[in-house]
């Protein structure tokens, strides 16, 4: 049945309209974004079989043009209208930081770096540079791996704190495993950069490490 033969107060778009965004579920919520779905299946159908294939909406957003063109009726704009929604949402809680403390804050910064690394398929070291007040400067990738391992040199993560007149960083890294369980490996780097980054009086305030449903920090652990 189309979505058009439904009452009108059970179409997602009425029923944002009439009782607002959040009483929408995420296959209606993507729905209203797709706008039509396909011969034999609806907006929300599809919505839904989208979900299920991917397994949740942070793997929906971050899939590359290849893996949702072999969706049916998912072709090159609508990897560009999802590009271009996660990036809208990754500056706006970017914007957050820049205006709060991030130590005030950690949930911005969580959600932050889930959106922006917690899906992808292969390890990314990220560093968030921040200034005297812990408001956010800038944001690199300094390292891209495979799987199982980044890697990462404590001298370009000072060299380049020192080149955006940062007095903190945070850093975080995603497990694409999908544990945020932190390893020995990750606690002898934390300890080794933040040795480096104290010889150039720059704080190290965290390190995260990150998947799609969570992000683990090491400071909260003592590990820091």
């Amino acid at each position: 049945m189309s979505i058009l033969q439904w009452p009108q107060g059970e179409r997602p778009r009425e029923k944002l309209l009439q009782r607002g965004p959040q009483v929408l579920s995420d296959a209606e919520l993507l729905a209203i974004f797709l706008r039509t779905g396909v011969r034999g299946s609806s907006a929300v159908d599809m919505a839904r079989q989208l979900l299920q294939r991917f397994g949740s909406l942070g793997r929906l957003l971050a899939a590359s043009a290849d893996e949702l063109g072999r969706c049916s009726g998912m072709g090159p704009a609508k990897y560009a209208q999802f590009a271009a929604v996660k990036e809208l949402a990754r500056r706006l809680l970017a914007e957050d930081l820049r205006l709060d403390d991030a130590l005030d804050n950690p949930e911005a910064v969580r959600h932050y770096l889930r959106l922006a690394i917690g899906s992808q398929q292969v390890e990314v070291f990220l560093v968030l540079f921040l200034t005297a007040q812990n408001c956010l400067l800038a944001v690199e990738e300094l390292a891209r791996g495979t799987l199982t391992e980044t890697r990462v040199y404590p001298r370009e993560v000072a060299r380049r704190a020192l080149q955006h007149n940062a007095s903190a960083v945070i850093v975080a890294h995603n497990h694409p495993s999908g544990v945020a369980e932190p390893s020995a490996a990750d606690r002898a780097l934390t300890a080794t950069l933040k040795q480096a980054l104290q010889l150039v009086d720059i704080r190290l305030l965290d390190h995260f490490v990150v998947t799609g449903a969570h992000a683990e920090s090491l400071a909260e652990r003592g590990w820091v």
